[in-house]
């Protein structure tokens, strides 16, 4: 099977052939990003590298959208969507929702977690059981079942 980071770069080569700009301005900063990764590391990196690497990317594309909001920036607002929807494109389906919240029932109900004091390792069992969950909406979820 093919790797992300394969998977990435043909997407990279589709978006040149077909004049996508955006697309290929997106795809170079994902590459760029997993290029510094080899190069501090010294190694190449793993699909589950790749995804990390990824959510990193996605998760200061969120934040920089929730500024550009704050400061009634809808033009850059909108880029920093358009950028994270695409790059989400390549990360595994996540889990929120009710699905999430069962998880964390039964994380709960088993360990015996009773309160706020347990969160860190209830997050801890999650990230590493579920490593796909949405850990934003996770946290706010703890807090509503532990209260």
């Amino acid at each position: 099977m093919q790797s992300l980071l394969d998977q990435i770069k043909e997407q990279l080569k589709k978006a040149m052939l077909d004049k996508d700009v955006f697309t290929r301005d997106t795809l170079r900063l994902v590459t760029s990003e997993v290029k510094r990764f080899e190069v501090d590391n010294r190694k190449d990196p793993s699909d589950e590298d790749v995804i990390n690497i990824i959510k990193k990317m996605a998760k200061q594309r969120k934040d920089s959208i929730q500024q550009y909001r704050d400061g009634g920036r809808p033009d850059l607002e909108k880029i920093e969507s358009d950028e994270l929807e695409l790059i989400q494109k390549f990360l595994p389906e996540s889990i929120s929702g009710d699905a999430l919240q069962e998880i964390l029932k039964e994380i709960i109900s088993k360990n015996s977690f009773t309160d706020m004091r347990d969160m860190g390792n209830i997050m801890k069992e999650l990230k590493s059981k579920h490593p796909n969950a949405e850990m934003s909406e996770a946290s706010s979820l703890v807090k509503s079942l532990l209260s």
